[in-house]
Formats: C-alpha cells, sequence, structure tokens
C-alpha cells in the first residue's frame, strides 16, 4: 500500500547543517618515507608516460608537408 510520511520542520532541516559532533576522529598517521618514495615515483612514472606518449605522438600528427606552404596542383604542361 502506501506509507504515511511525515513531515519534517524545517528548523530541523537547517539546524542539520550547524550540528557538530563532540566525538573527535582518531589523529591522521603520518606517510612514512617508503611510501612517500613510492607515490613520488608512481607520480614520476605517470608524468613521464604522459610526456613519452607527447613525444612520440606529436611527428604522427604532423601532416607531412610543411606547414608555411600550399601545395599547388600542376598545371598540364601540353598548351
Amino acid at each position: 500500500m502506501f506509507r504515511r510520511r511525515e513531515a519534517v520542520p524545517f528548523a530541523f532541516v537547517a539546524e542539520a547543517d550547524r550540528f557538530r559532533s563532540n566525538v573527535t576522529p582518531p589523529p591522521r598517521q603520518r606517510i612514512s618515507r617508503s611510501e612517500l618514495l613510492s607515490r613520488a615515483l608512481i607520480g614520476l612514472v605517470v608524468t613521464a608516460g604522459l610526456a613519452g606518449s607527447l613525444l612520440f605522438g606529436l611527428p604522427s600528427l604532423e601532416s607531412g608537408q610543411p606547414s608555411g606552404q600550399v601545395q599547388q596542383p600542376e598545371v598540364a604542361q601540353g598548351r
């Protein structure tokens, strides 16, 4: 069948935005040297991969013609 929906007063909804818990979260653990080094190494590998793909991909994006010159169709020489 249908459920009865209870009205929620607006003051309760507005008060929910300001609610602060009295329970403090546990302190964050410090990152160890090995974990910091591994994160830096992963970042370096990803950056090098993107730079390498850009370096190897740019020549294939070029059209093969110098960009400053427009190729003119050859006119028949027999006239």
